[in-house]
Order: C-alpha cells, then sequence, then structure tokens
C-alpha cells in the first residue's frame, strides 16, 4: 500500500487487503460501502466493557417535522469503564441522498467513543439543512459527552464520502456550529474520508448544475480553508480510482491550508483502492490520528 503525501511516498507499517467494491448511485457517490465492515447496535457485545445508547434524538424544540423527529437520530458507542476518553462522531455517505448510520467495525473496542449520526437527506431537504443536522449532532456530543465519561476536548469529526463533506462543512464554515454557540476551533480533529471539498455535487444538482461542472462557493470546504481550524487528517483513495477528481480536489484542498498557514494537516492517498474501499484500510490511520493528537490534548 502507498500512503502518497503530496507527491511523497511513504512506505506504512501495515498491510491491508483491498476489500469489496461498494454499490454506487447514477452520479457516482456510494450508497452503501461494501468494503467497510459496519455493525448495527444488536451486534454489539455489552459486556465487553463498552455501552451502546441508540436512537437518540439530537435535536429539540417544539417545531419538530415528522421527518426530523425520524432522521434526527444518533447512537452512541463509549467506554463504561473509562474516563476522558476521545470521541469520534462519524456521518456516513451516500451522496447527501442516501445511507444510515453505523459504526464502522474496525473503531469497537478502540478505548474511544463513536457517535454514528444520521441526518436529513435530499430531495426531502436541500442545502444547507443535512449540514445543518450533522452541526446539531456534534454540538449535541459537546454538550452531553461527559456525562458518559469522555472529555469535550477530544472530540473528533470524520465521516466517508458525504460524511466527509459534513465532517469538512461543520469543521471549516464556523456558522453552523454558531448557531449552537460552539466554536469549530473546538473541535480536537477532522478526518474526512474522500469527500467533497468543492461545493457537494448534490448541491450542485440542486440548482440544476451538472455534476461534472467544478463549483467553489459558501457550500466549499475549500472556501473556508482557514489556518486556525482543527487539526486535519485527509484521506482519500486512489487517485486513478477516485470519483471524477476526488483526490486532486482535496490535494488542492491541503495545500490551500498550507498556505494559509495552517500548522497541522496532512493528507494520505491510499493506492490501489477506490472510493468505496478506501474506508476500511483509513481506519487505522484515523485511530492513530485520534490517539496521537489526544495525547497533545490538555
Amino acid at each position: 500500500m502507498r500512503c502518497e503525501i503530496w507527491g511523497i511516498v511513504v512506505t506504512c507499517a501495515f498491510i491491508l487487503i483491498p476489500g469489496l467494491v461498494s454499490g454506487e448511485n447514477l452520479v457516482g457517490e456510494t450508497t452503501s460501502v461494501g468494503s467497510q465492515a459496519t455493525v448495527k447496535p444488536a451486534d454489539r457485545n455489552q459486556d465487553d466493557g463498552y455501552k451502546t445508547e441508540t436512537g437518540l434524538l439530537y435535536r429539540q424544540g417544539n417545531e419538530l417535522t415528522d421527518y426530523m423527529k425520524e432522521k434526527c437520530r444518533l447512537d452512541i458507542y463509549y467506554p463504561s469503564n473509562a474516563k476522558d476518553f476521545s470521541t469520534v462522531v462519524w456521518f456516513h455517505g451516500g451522496g447527501l441522498t442516501g445511507g444510515k448510520r453505523s459504526i464502522p467495525r474496525e473503531l469497537l473496542a478502540q478505548g474511544l467513543a463513536v457517535v454514528a449520526v444520521d441526518y436529513r437527506l435530499h430531495p426531502k431537504v436541500k442545502a444547507p439543512e443535512y449540514i445543518r443536522d450533522a452541526a446539531a449532532a456534534v454540538a449535541w456530543t459537546f454538550a452531553n459527552i461527559k456525562k458518559y465519561g469522555g472529555s469535550d476536548k477530544k472530540i473528533f469529526v470524520s465521516g466517508h464520502s458525504a460524511g466527509g463533506y459534513l465532517t469538512l462543512m461543520v469543521g471549516m464554515d464556523k456558522r453552523w456550529l454558531a448557531e449552537y454557540q460552539v466554536d469549530a476551533n473546538r473541535i480536537a480533529g477532522l478526518i474526512p474520508y474522500s469527500g467533497h471539498t468543492i461545493t457537494h455535487f448534490t448541491v450542485r444538482a440542486e440548482r440544476g448544475i451538472n455534476n461534472k461542472v467544478p463549483v467553489v462557493d459558501d457550500m466549499a470546504p475549500l472556501y473556508h480553508a482557514r489556518k486556525e481550524a482543527a487539526p486535519m487528517l485527509i484521506i482519500t483513495g486512489d487517485r486513478e480510482l477516485e470519483l471524477l477528481g476526488r483526490y486532486e480536489e482535496n490535494a488542492y484542498f491541503w495545500r490551500m491550508l498550507k498556505v494559509a498557514g495552517h500548522p497541522q494537516v496532512e493528507i494520505f492517498e491510499l493506492d490501489g483502492y477506490n472510493h468505496g474501499q478506501m474506508a476500511k484500510p483509513a481506519h487505522p490511520l484515523l485511530l492513530r490520528f485520534v490517539r496521537r493528537v489526544s495525547t497533545q490534548t490538555k
């Protein structure tokens, strides 16, 4: 496996076997990830030092629609006998049109909590409503993680594909978390897996723009590149196997963060893995990043 950091090849100390090719929707983004093993609540062992709470509503108020009550829910999996542990908020992929919350199997029993999030989808809602849902879920985690034993200084945000896009929009565009009086700079780290850094193709489709026409505006993480954003680990699949220049747009995002003066951002290209396959081999990189950054957090 090659991990490439803007032209520099790094030999990794682990061997990974490619998984199955995932299904793709008509515009090319995965609606389910065949190579990424996930776990439903009923599959999780409750006697292994971890507990799970499922179906928690993360948006509140008297004006919630039935669809919000259905989709604005999360599961939290956490160590039952630990304190001040790190937490990963995980957003599923699916092109902002499909998918459902699940916890990657590789993140189980790793000494951290995982918050798996559902959010509203196109066409029932349009931008920026799914971004608002993502921000609400992250804000819920900041407000509630301490009661589970976790640290609100060690909250990381991650996701694959559309989930990577939501990760970056919540972390880069500060206005969404500001709606909940949370400073996006409080996020301990952002780990997008093969997410758009330009305006998402579903957002473009909502405007009648072809998915091959790139747009960079306030719905693009790239538009919000800034040096004080959280530490960042950007991971993509092989540039020759990825979707529609996905590696290249992430590489440009990485470069512009460096130009802006961001002190802690790196990019990994997973050689030989396509868009759907790259999530599973990315998980060890996420875990290493979370542990390293968490040890630096006081």
